[in-house]
């Protein structure tokens, strides 16, 4: 390849690395405009989404830095390296950052799941403790027959029957659906765990690596 072409790919290489960073800044801007700081959701939103987006940072600084080194491989400091090693460090600090705000704000969603999945248990045992009560078999079998569920002329017994088993149908929907909602709890603490925190404690061990490069 001669010169002129390598002066033009390691240009290449600058630019769209330098594209790929103003990416992130561009998502992390747009986001930071709403200012919400004061709600938890906003924060592991923005959490999310610097981890989330970090890897694409770290290509273009790669391709950056790769770019410098094809254009002055015996200049260590250069303007660009330099960019390199802040945007980096910046990064590697965030990273740091965000790992114990995820680690607080999983607590805190969690614990608001816990309680929304203790209120609806709490609700359906009451529930199940209601269906002893005579007055609540009356109530729904009157319910029945004005839907035309339960024939008005059918002996009482066949009524209250009829009227336990659509509460049991009833509670059993419930159970299940407590059972598939404590499912999407567990799996979203372990995709807030795994990949949310464990991803930022790898891209700050990344950018660090790479802001030490840089200037090396």
């Amino acid at each position: 390849m001669s010169s002129a072409s390598l002066g033009r790919f390691s240009v290449l290489l600058r630019w769209l690395g330098l594209t790929l960073v103003l990416l992130l800044g561009l998502q992390l801007l747009a986001l930071l405009a709403v200012n919400g700081w004061d709600e938890e959701s906003f924060k592991q939103l923005l959490v999310e989404r610097l981890v989330n987006q970090s890897p694409m940072a770290l290509v273009g600084l790669l391709l950056a830095l790769f770019g410098s080194r094809l254009d002055s491989p015996k200049d260590r400091f250069t303007p660009l390296r330099w960019l390199v090693c802040v945007i980096s460090g910046l990064l590697a600090i965030s990273m740091i950052v965000t790992i114990p705000v995820s680690i607080s704000g999983d607590r805190t969603l969690t614990e608001q799941a816990d309680q929304a999945l203790t209120a609806k248990k709490g609700q359906v045992a009451m529930a199940r403790t209601q269906m002893q009560n005579p007055q609540v078999i009356e109530q729904v079998v009157l319910q029945g027959e004005r839907a035309g569920q339960i024939p008005p002329d059918a002996p009482e017994a066949q009524k209250k029957e009829a009227a336990t088993r659509f509460i049991n149908g009833q509670l059993q929907q419930a159970e299940g659906q407590i059972k598939e909602a404590q499912k999407v709890r567990d799996l979203a603490a372990n995709q807030r765990s795994i990949a949310g925190t464990g991803t930022a404690l790898v891209m700050a061990i990344a950018f660090t690596l790479l802001a030490l490069a840089s200037v090396l």
